[in-house]
């Protein structure tokens, strides 16, 4: 398996492969349209990916229909933000973005702290596996950003902006995939790759079918200014109606999440700044900080998709076109994440054994790696949210039993963490 992505030595790899000569030649005559992979959506996991397969010397389009917008760090905070794991600052910094994402807002976290009744809580601390923080919390649209302007540093990657696709048609003439744009180019590609969220074109061309359900609630996401300086402990509270969430932000900020019945969440959205304050305080743990004021929301459903499938013969699924998750640990981003690190680790080692890296039995092991992987951390959340949302008391007395003796430090609770953390 090749190491940390170097693009200079898989390059040079990449080029001594007779079975890539076709490809070379295409570029020579059609270097407009021809490309190794052509990813579409370029949102954090698909631009991640374009950089990782990048770096393996391979020409790379990506195609994104709307622009990410600059960063001005006097821009209100966006209400979109993700809990970057240990994992994941390790594929950032392998990506060469970690460095540039670090001088924009961001909020590192040591701990995590979940409890439903008083007294029987669960804390988790960055120390208790070794690491100097649990990781990070940033505005879904930097990660992106910094992707962006890592992909413009590149030669051999491509970002097609603003574009969306016209059509997917396979390729009689070769063993390809070919792209229509709505700017009338077409693109052919040995590998699509699709990133383009849970209602992905790609994976409904391919025919791929999907098994879930909408869970029963809906989550509001609430920025929040606060007294209180930048905290570096994340929490969650259990109630009947739903989990409450803080979500440390940079400077006197933070991130509240409502959980709750989907009427609910509607009838939050409607009321002003001020009256949801008011439920805020009504609502949330009295360990929160009273003296805030609401600065911006957004509402979201929940939501459980997994694709029966991850791949077939010039085409793949990552990050949420392959699986969407309860949001309860956060860790929506980071499978996607953990996605494109394999995706890319397959395909080095596929050309280091020059085999065919676009082809369906390199694409299974992809599958075979991630697959069971994102089925069980889905049936995990799934399970935990299940089990908190039943209120009979004999019940409710043996989890918060459960999370008390939970908090004592022994190598499980250390697995699980280090499971959490992309450390395993």
């Amino acid at each position: 398996m090749l190491g940390p992505f170097s693009r200079e030595n898989t390059q040079l790899l990449f080029m001594d492969i007779d079975t890539m000569q076709d490809i070379r030649d295409t570029r020579d005559t059609q270097s407009s349209t021809a490309y190794d992979a052509v990813i579409v959506g370029g949102g954090m996991v698909g631009a991640a990916s374009a950089i990782g397969l990048g770096q393996l010397g391979l020409k790379v389009a990506v195609i994104e229909a709307r622009a990410v917008q600059d960063y001005d760090p006097e821009q209100p905070l966006d209400v979109r933000v993700s809990a970057i794991s240990v994992a994941t600052e390790q594929l950032l910094t392998r990506l060469g973005v970690m460095e540039a994402l670090l001088t924009m807002r961001h909020a590192p976290y040591t701990g995590l702290e979940t409890w439903e009744m008083d007294g029987c809580l669960t804390s988790f601390t960055a120390e208790q596996v070794g690491q100097a923080r649990l990781g990070y919390f940033f505005e879904n649209r930097l990660i992106q950003l910094s992707l962006w302007n890592q992909i413009n540093c590149m030669d051999n990657v491509d970002l097609l902006c603003p574009n969306k696709v016209n059509q997917f048609t396979r390729s009689s003439e070769m063993d390809a995939i070919e792209i229509s744009l709505d700017n009338g180019l077409v693109l052919r590609t040995r590998l699509l790759v699709g990133a383009d969220g849970a209602n992905s074109q790609v994976r409904q061309w391919a025919g791929i079918g999907v098994t879930g359900w909408d869970y029963a609630q809906s989550a509001m996401l609430i920025n929040i200014h606060t007294q209180t300086e930048q905290q570096s402990v994340t929490w969650q509270q259990f109630t009947p109606a739903g989990p409450r969430s803080l979500l440390p932000l940079p400077g006197h900020n933070a991130s509240l999440v409502w959980y709750d019945d989907a009427n609910r969440i509607k009838q939050l959205s409607q009321l002003s700044q001020l009256q949801l304050a008011e439920q805020i305080k009504k609502h949330f743990p009295s360990r929160l900080d009273p003296n805030f004021s609401v600065q911006s929301s957004g509402s979201f459903t929940l939501t459980r998709r997994h694709a029966q499938r991850y791949y077939q013969d010039n085409l793949v699924i990552i990050g949420d076109a392959a699986h969407t998750i309860n949001p309860l640990a956060g860790q929506g981003v980071n499978i996607g994440f953990k996605d494109v690190d394999v995706l890319v680790a397959q395909v080095a080692n596929a050309i280091c054994r020059n085999e065919a890296w676009w082809q369906a039995p390199v694409l299974k092991r992809y599958q075979q790696s991630r697959y069971y992987d994102n089925q069980l951390m889905m049936t995990a959340m799934d399970a935990f949210y299940a089990s908190f949302s039943n209120d009979l008391l004999p019940l409710k007395l043996m989890r918060n039993g459960a999370l008390k003796l939970a908090n004592i430090d022994s190598p499980i609770k250390r697995k699980v963490l280090k499971y959490a953390l992309g450390l395993n």
